[in-house]
Order: C-alpha cells, then sequence, then structure tokens
C-alpha cells in the first residue's frame, strides 16, 4: 500500500517541488490550493506522469472555521482513490509573505501572518490528527530567519519560531503513535513567494550571494528534497529536529 503525502500550498513554488520530490520517493500525493486551482492540477498532472497517485483539494489555511469540511472532504477523497481513511506526512507548508519593519507593522498585516503560519498551522494539524496515520510525520515549514534577524520579517519569523517551539510540542504528544514531527527551515529562496524582494531590491541577489557560504540564493530544488527525505524510512529516528536549508546563511 503506497504511503500518502498531504502538502498544503503545494501548488507552487516550494509546494510544489516537495510534492514532485515526495513522489519521486514513490509516495502519493494530495496537494491544497487556495485560489488556483489550474496549477494545482497541473501539479497533479506532473505526478500522475510520473507514475503515482495525486489529487488536489482547495484550503484557506487562515479560515479554521472552513477545517472540519476540508477533513471530511479528504476522507472522501482517500476512501474514493486509495480504498483508505487516514493519510502518512502531513506537511504544513502554505504561506504568505508580508514583510514590514517592525515600527510599520499594522494589526492587519500581524494578523494574517499569524493566522496562516501559526494559528492554521496549529488548528490544522490538531483536526487532522486522527487522520494521520500511526507511524506517520508531520513536517512543517519554517525560517532561517528564527535564527538570524533580517529587518522587516519581524512579525513573520515571530511566526514561525512559534511553529518551532510547536513542533517539539507535536514530536513530545504525538510520539506514542510513532508519529514523528520535524522542521525544515529554509534560507532565501527564489520563488514567486519571495519574486516581490527581489524585484523591489535589485542589490538582494548579489548581497544574499555574500553571506551564504555556498554563494548563491537557495532553489526550490535545494528544499523539496529535504522534505521528501523526511518522510522516507532513512529519516525515521529523526524528531523533534530543526533542519537549516540555507546554504550556510550568516555562518
Amino acid at each position: 500500500m503506497s504511503k500518502i503525502a498531504l502538502i498544503t500550498g503545494g501548488s507552487r513554488g516550494l509546494g510544489k517541488n516537495a510534492a514532485l520530490k515526495v513522489a519521486a520517493k514513490g509516495f502519493d500525493v494530495i496537494v491544497t490550493y487556495r485560489s488556483k486551482k489550474e496549477e494545482a492540477d497541473e501539479t497533479v498532472a506532473q505526478i500522475e506522469a510520473a507514475g503515482q497517485k495525486a489529487a488536489a483539494l482547495q484550503l484557506d489555511t487562515s479560515k479554521v472555521a472552513t477545517f472540519a469540511e476540508f477533513k471530511t472532504q479528504l476522507t472522501g477523497v482517500l476512501q474514493q482513490h486509495w480504498g483508505r481513511d487516514t493519510f502518512d506526512f502531513l506537511v504544513n507548508n502554505a504561506g504568505i509573505d508580508a514583510a514590514s519593519p517592525f515600527a510599520q507593522t499594522t494589526e492587519e498585516d500581524f494578523d494574517n501572518l499569524f493566522n496562516v503560519h501559526f494559528k492554521g498551522v496549529y488548528f490544522l494539524t490538531q483536526t487532522l490528527l486522527q487522520t494521520i496515520a500511526d507511524g506517520g510525520r508531520i513536517i512543517n515549514v519554517s525560517t532561517g530567519l528564527t535564527r538570524f534577524a533580517t529587518p522587516g520579517y519581524a512579525a513573520y519569523a515571530s511566526m514561525k519560531g512559534a511553529i518551532e517551539v510547536f513542533t517539539k510540542y507535536l514530536a513530545k504528544e504525538l510520539g506514542s503513535r510513532g508519529i514523528a514531527a520535524n522542521l525544515v527551515a529554509p534560507g532565501i529562496v527564489e520563488t514567486d513567494f519571495t519574486k516581490k524582494a527581489f524585484d523591489s531590491h535589485p542589490q538582494m541577489h548579489d548581497f544574499i550571494s555574500s553571506i551564504t557560504a555556498l554563494g548563491r540564493p537557495g532553489q526550490p530544488d535545494d528544499i523539496g528534497g529535504v522534505i521528501a527525505f523526511l518522510c522516507t524510512e532513512d529519516a525515521r529516528w529523526i524528531n523533534a529536529q530543526r533542519i537549516e536549508a540555507s546554504g550556510g546563511m550568516f555562518l
């Protein structure tokens, strides 16, 4: 029986790369998307072309009130396509970018980041807890910005810091079910997620390259494989760990 990964925000960027890398490991994949169904369908098509089963579901991870209905839809898809009512790997990847200096951060900016990056992750994981198979994995996506400080990301990094603490508690409380929980913390990666920042700061590429030991900004291919590895049996004894994939930023 093939194992199944659920990857939030898996229709583009890091999430799509992770979905493709997870499928390349021989796992089936369910991706969620917020609004662009065509991107999710394309991701599903690529996974199926590679020989794995896939499906896409709409989900806005900022809206906790919709999670119960999402679980119902997810269970239906699992039963229809896989003949089971559980999945194995939850990858909490969905995110938004809202860079703002601390002094200019609005309450709306703060709440939007909080709802997606912490509250949504916390309560989606809680909602799906009994749908995750015993022996499964939870992989939360954090950021290098919890280790080093870059002006403009105080709120975003604070939410990710909360996720890092949360992940340790997941590992502790779910260990009796054989569920491991870990974090992947990317450095700056060139995706549509960071395109606005790169476009508005032409010098950013050179600066990131200069403070990264491997001499360049990250690419999605640098991250997706790390997430996929954490789903494999080779990673079965890794638990409650923060794995930074930044190419050695700010060493």
